[in-house]
């Protein structure tokens, strides 16, 4: 394992990942834990700090953090723990009248046994500084820095892919398979032909991040992870950082050059009264609603933003491309590693693309009522108009928003309903334990998670009294695919909801389940695993 900027790229590899952003550290992170080796090319020498992008690391995402041993050292470094607040606030300004609010949002508080890791509001660049850490500490992966993939080319045995360093030199390197996570201009996306369909958003949006330490003395609302500014002044989104006066802001339908000329004022309208601040970086853009007409060209992928974009609104993009690393990591790990067949690569789209479509459909959902569209008479009056005024938009704010902050059924319930590599069998319903579905998790009587028992490849959860599991383990011997078994008690009060065989992917996804091993169990297996035996049709 080597990282850093000099030396030529190893000649052979079996996995090159064109992009070393969270998405691309995501995946190397899943294939090098599983030791195949992989090239991550990335252009950045150093992990900027000038902007924090994303801001949401959902529960999913510190699902699969949990899963890398990473959970913890994400919220170690964070400038807001968790428990700084949970809460969402409209307003007129920070100073000025409250309208509504949120609490409880975007996973931040726990929920009984239903995850084992509440969300964390945390930079991007933090999280993306952590991922390079742990690629660097696995011995199967290189992180070539500040080198950039500009051609990729396919025979049917290996992709020859040209990289470039920041010298112009150029080398090529040979791999059984590419990953493009090189973000919305990808030049992988371009190489194999593919290209986004879909629309951008008519209003441009100005970002920035400034540093007003004064600000806090003001703020009338208590702790919040956003506030939504409605005044005609600053129309906008603001929140902190940390708790030393560093913040972020978007002010809505503001292009560059208005917002570089107007910032102080923005942030003036945006506190409700004149502040010191410094603006550290600015950060103009326009909401992209796109996807990739296809995202496999043979044994090359896209993922991340490579593939897709939606509007911010929510904070899914970042975390759908992790789940797009950690759905085809696993995948590829499994066929490099000699147990995966063909369907399980073909699976990836078919898997992905209904939920990278739904992000973006609830994304542009979110984004049809923002600050701009609330917006009204008399908001900071104090008489009688103004306490009816402000009735007003809080009614309205709960009725077009709360799908953005407690969107948990998108995070967790999205359920695979059409796959060559699950085992739908009769199941029709999406109740618990479902094929298709995230495993229903629950905590252990010493306190630990389900999650944290299942094996590296498949797990067989045997629940109660259940019986017959040899059959399944011994045909996932038979055919070399790496099985763990675990077997629970049945827990008072759940009755006959819960299948008592579940057989459950790397990703926590029931790949099938039922209360009896199927007459063949050495087709299930090879289903599981996408051989070449008989298919099971999905529900519809």
């Amino acid at each position: 394992m080597s990282s850093g900027e000099s030396g030529p790229p190893p000649r052979k590899e079996q996995v090159l990942i064109a992009g070393g952003g969270p998405v691309g550290l995501a995946a190397a992170v899943e294939l090098g834990r599983r030791g195949i080796g992989c090239l991550i090319v990335e252009p950045r020498a150093a992990v900027s700090t000038a902007r924090p992008r994303c801001k949401t690391v959902n529960v999913r995402t510190m699902e699969h953090l949990r899963r890398w041993g990473l959970a913890d050292r994400l919220r170690e470094r964070a400038p807001l723990p968790a428990s700084w607040s949970q809460d969402v606030v409209f307003c007129t300004s920070l100073t000025g009248h409250e309208l509504s609010r949120f609490t409880g949002v975007l996973g931040l508080s726990p929920e009984g046994d239903r995850f084992p890791e509440i969300g964390q509001q945390v930079p991007q660049y933090v999280l993306e500084e952590l991922l390079r850490e742990a690629v660097d500490g696995l011995d199967a992966c290189d992180l070539l820095l500040g080198s950039r993939v500009v051609a990729v080319r396919q025979s049917d045995d290996l992709v020859d892919v040209t990289v470039e360093d920041a010298a112009g030199n150029r080398s090529t390197v040979a791999a059984d398979y590419v990953i493009g996570c090189d973000g919305p201009r990808s030049v992988v996306r371009e190489q194999i032909g593919a290209s986004y369909s879909g629309g951008e958003a008519l209003r441009p949006n100005f970002g920035m991040v400034f540093a007003c330490p004064e600000l806090w003395g003001h703020v009338k609302h208590g702790p919040a992870v956003q506030y939504w500014v409605v005044n005609p002044s600053a129309p906008a989104l603001v929140g902190p950082i940390d708790r030393e006066g560093t913040w972020w802001a978007i002010a809505f339908g503001v292009d560059r050059e208005t917002g570089e000329r107007r910032a102080q004022s923005i942030i003036d309208g945006l506190a409700g009264r004149p502040v010191r601040a410094d603006v550290l970086s600015t950060d103009p853009w326009t909401a992209r609603m796109q996807i990739a007409d296809r995202m496999r060209d043979r044994r090359v992928f896209l993922a991340g933003d490579a593939a897709h974009l939606n509007p911010p609104f929510g904070g899914h993009g970042l975390n759908t491309g992790i789940g797009d690393a950690v759905d085809l990591g696993w995948k590829l790990a499994a066929v490099l590693n000699g147990w995966g067949g063909p369907d399980l690569l073909d699976s990836y789209e078919s898997e992905r693309r209904p939920i990278q479509e739904r992000v973006i459909g609830e994304a542009t959902a979110n984004m049809r009522v923002l600050s701009t569209e609330l917006l009204a008479d008399n908001l900071d009056d104090g008489d009688e108009a103004g306490a009816d005024a402000r009735e007003a938009a809080g009614a309205r704010i709960q009725d077009t928003k709360k799908a953005e902050f407690h969107s948990l059924d998108l995070v967790l319930d999205i359920r695979i309903t059409a796959s060559p590599v699950i085992s739908y069998g009769r199941s029709t319903a999406d109740g618990v334990g479902s094929p298709g579905a995230r495993l229903p998790h629950r905590f252990l009587e010493d306190g630990g998670s389900l999650y944290d028992l299942l094996g590296n490849d498949l797990t067989l959860l045997v629940l109660g009294g259940a019986a017959g599991e040899r059959a399944i383990e011994d045909a996932a011997a038979a055919l070399g695919v790496p099985l763990k078994t675990v077997r629970l008690p049945e827990v008072s009060g759940e009755g006959r909801a819960r299948p008592r065989l579940l057989l459950a992917r790397p990703d926590q996804i029931v790949a099938w389940a039922g209360d009896e091993v199927p007459d063949d169990a050495a087709a299930l297996i090879d289903m599981v695993r996408g051989g070449a035996w008989a298919r099971s049709p999905a529900p519809h």
